[in-house]
Formats: C-alpha cells, structure tokens, sequence
C-alpha cells in the first residue's frame, strides 16, 4: 500500500535533481566554479578529497 506512494513520489531521472529546472540550475552553478588550475593560481589547493584512491 505504501510502496505505490512512494513510487509516485520518486523522481523519473535520479536522486540528484528532482527535475529540469533544478538541473538547469545546477549546470549554471558549475559553470561557475573554477577549474583546479584557477584554484591553482590562486594560490589554493583544490579539494583533495576528489583526487584520493
């Protein structure tokens, strides 16, 4: 009985963004961000988390 809810509720894409305009924004957000070289030459370190393995 609950499942059908909570189906309906899902989003179709993924769990990042519920819909095309969050996507959208999201896309202009990252457009935004500087590159590692920017972070670089700004005398900062980039986020190392994203290069461990």
């Amino acid at each position: 009985m609950g499942d059908k809810r909570m189906e309906k509720n899902k989003p179709n894409n993924s769990s990042m963004a519920k819909d095309m305009k969050e996507m959208k924004y999201q896309g202009r957000v990252m457009e935004r961000m500087n590159t590692n070289e920017e972070v670089k030459d700004k005398g900062q370190d980039p986020d190392p988390k994203q290069h461990e393995k």
